[in-house]
């Protein structure tokens, strides 16, 4: 086989990986970063078996926030501060520690586990009218005074954390 033949095969086949490897990227992307604790060059220095731990930070995602809407009666349209959306979520970690054998030998670990929970908020909004009315025809087209409105969109904050605790062998 000619080299110039094995340099064609070989970037062809890299495109291809690559290809593959870009179509794969988006099904794998997780929403949380895996932050884990080293202890191991502890555990060989003191030659005994230390408790691990490890974290997730999530990664937030701002989206789309909900537009202004015309309201009929009113000058100015609804929710004119719209409120922003964001979800992420709430961080996680784990814990595993060595424990003496306190409820028999059956038991030597203890076992925590705080999974990273979604989390979606929505940014505190506005929405006001101005203290007129439409145009009134009964006025020749001028518009009537009223009070002015104004109404804050309380923030929203919705999620579900949750917790494991396990107790065992080599857990």
């Amino acid at each position: 086989m000619k080299s110039t033949t094995r340099r064609t095969l070989a970037a062809v086949v890299t495109g291809v990986a690559a290809a593959v490897g870009a179509a794969a990227a988006p099904a794998a992307a997780v929403g949380t970063v895996p932050v884990p604790v080293p202890l191991e060059g502890a555990e060989k220095a003191l030659n005994m078996e230390l408790p691990s731990l490890s974290g997730e930070i999530p990664l937030p995602k701002p989206g789309k926030p909900d537009g202004p809407q015309f309201v009929a009666g009113r000058l100015l349209p609804a929710r004119t501060v719209p409120q922003l959306p964001v979800t992420g979520g709430l961080p996680g970690a784990g814990l595993r520690a060595p424990v003496p054998h306190i409820l028999g030998t059956d038991f030597d670990h203890v076992g925590a586990e705080v999974p990273a929970s979604d989390l979606r908020t929505l940014s505190p909004g506005l929405s006001v009218d101005a203290p007129l009315t439409r145009p009134n025809p009964d006025h020749l087209g001028l518009p009537d005074t009223k009070l002015p409105q104004a109404g804050i969109l309380a923030p929203v904050l919705q999620t579900v954390p949750g917790a494991n605790l396990g107790m065992g062998p080599g857990l």
